[in-house]
């Protein structure tokens, strides 16, 4: 099935291999020395085999016959380098996996580096992601030991009834630009040892992380004499999400994204009765009772409010703060908001860098005017940095109903709505209310307090948290709504 299942989606990317570039193309090659690949600061770029013009499209053979896309640096807004997207038109599995672990390993520092550079997010955090592609691979390693059915007890005398899994085939991965590298590893480690084979389109404004990480994956592929369309790659828009959504042969289609993308992508598929895994938006909430250890509160508000600067689908946007404690909370938390460290995401003691896109900061800019209209009163934020790159202060907003429009938009960007209330049923029934779901927390001493936001009437969200921020999670434990992951802080 492997051989037949690679071989299609050999096909489905075969046109992109047979088409060299264009003169237009060619044509905009000049001025190389302005692309940041070309200049020594940035000469690690080329371990991670990256040039001026990057192939897209990765099906055993690198090509690409589509648009030229250029991808910028969120810091500064120069351009990186450019990648050529795709047109239209049984394996020693935990073997395979174990060594693009370590393949990732070897290259963490300058994989991290280019996270950070095309990204935006914080070096630390770019390492970090790529760190956890790694800690993926592991446990799928350990997980592929485990994969078995139950054999039951049969009605016929003398049968036996076996549940066995097989695998699904093809799987195709559409992953969001704030975890360019994460995201693909969850779903290709795991689907990997499960037998599948997989075709990733990466977002096209993070073209070069795809790239780079088909390239590490790849060596291990061609090192071990398999087909490189194991992991085929492509680079593209929402042309290619379309055609994957609506491919019969994409057996399960894994999609991270905005909700109104997601919902789009989930009936193409389910028209075709195909199998889908969504990860979408969040309106993650903590909530601060009045027992709650502030000095823990207010450090894991600020973290998760404006680390990777409120572009994490787990990124706290609504603080709910009990009446007695909302004035001093908001006063320590706008205290700390002014100590952040603002500047490039690749300098060591840089806390808090750009916006991934200058569409971005105009949104941001919409929702802070549309926080105003409704009855929001700016702490403090609210404007667009005076320096190069996608930059935009972290933002406080207080005095705004807890059913306003914009509290309950997702807004991908670092607005904190600060929210009183009273009683523990309005702080339970607020959190829940929202059409968003992913992670959410409260800070609190009871006990009582604690089993009743973990049970059936307290928190509707996947990821339930005690006395920790809402942002991060663990490997180990599902992620999205369809489960209760539960974490405590035992401190």
């Amino acid at each position: 099935m492997q051989r037949v299942l690679t071989q299609n989606v050999a096909r489905l990317l075969a046109l992109s291999l047979r088409t060299k570039l264009s003169p237009s193309v060619r044509a905009a090659a000049v001025n190389m020395s302005t692309l940041l690949v070309n200049r020594p600061q940035y000469s690690w770029l080329r371990e991670l085999g990256l040039g001026e013009d990057n192939d897209g499209v990765y099906n055993g053979c690198w090509g690409g016959q589509g648009q030229v896309v250029t991808s910028y640096c969120p810091a500064n807004n120069e351009p990186i380098a450019r990648v050529r997207q795709v047109s239209q038109t049984h394996i020693k599995r935990r073997e395979i996996v174990r060594q693009i672990g370590d393949a990732l390993r070897g290259k963490i520092k300058a994989l991290g580096s280019l996270v950070s550079l095309e990204m935006g997010k914080i070096y630390v955090e770019g390492v970090g992601e790529v760190q956890e592609y790694v800690d993926v691979c592991d446990y799928a390693v350990g997980l592929s030991r485990m994969i078995g059915g139950p054999i039951l007890p049969s009605e016929r005398p003398g049968h036996a009834l076996i549940e066995q899994w097989n695998p699904v085939g093809l799987v195709g991965i559409i992953t969001a630009f704030n975890f360019p590298v994460a995201v693909y590893g969850w779903n290709n480690a795991i689907a990997l040892i499960c037998g599948n084979v997989c075709l990733w389109k990466g977002a096209p404004t993070t073209p070069l992380t795809s790239v780079a990480v088909t390239r590490i994956v790849a060596e291990v592929l061609e090192r071990n004499h398999l087909p490189g369309a194991i992991c085929s790659m492509t680079c593209g828009g929402a042309d290619i999400g379309t055609a994957m959504a609506k491919d019969e042969r994409v057996g399960l289609l894994s999609f991270t994204g905005s909700t109104q993308v997601g919902k789009q992508v989930a009936m193409m598929v389910q028209e075709r009765f195909g199998r889908q895994l969504l990860e979408l938006g969040g309106n993650n909430a903590i909530i601060v009772f009045e027992d709650a250890d502030l000095n823990l509160v207010v450090p894991s508000a600020v973290f998760a409010s404006v680390g990777t600067a409120g572009q994490r689908c787990t990124t706290t946007r609504r603080l709910m703060l009990h009446e007695s404690v909302h004035d001093d909370v908001v006063e320590r938390i706008a205290k700390a908001y002014k100590q952040i460290r603002i500047g490039d995401p690749w300098d060591p003691n840089t806390l808090y860098g750009p916006l991934h896109t200058k569409q971005a900061v105009q949104q941001y800019l919409a929702a802070i005017d549309q926080a105003k209209q409704q009855g929001g009163t700016l702490v403090c934020g609210g404007k667009v940095m005076d320096r190069p790159g996608n930059y935009v202060e972290p933002t406080i907003i207080t005095g705004l109903p807890h059913d306003a429009p914009i509290v309950h938009t997702e807004t991908f960007v670092p607005i904190l709505y600060v929210l009183k209330f009273k009683t523990e049923d309005e702080a339970f029934a607020w959190n829940n209310e929202v059409k968003q779901g992913l992670s959410s927390s409260i800070f609190t001493k009871d006990m009582g307090r604690v089993f009743r936001w973990l049970g059936p009437k307290g928190s509707d969200c996947g990821i339930v948290n005690v006395n920790i921020p809402t942002s991060g999670a663990e490997i180990g434990g599902a992620f999205g709504l369809n489960f209760q992951n539960h974490y405590f802080s035992i401190t």
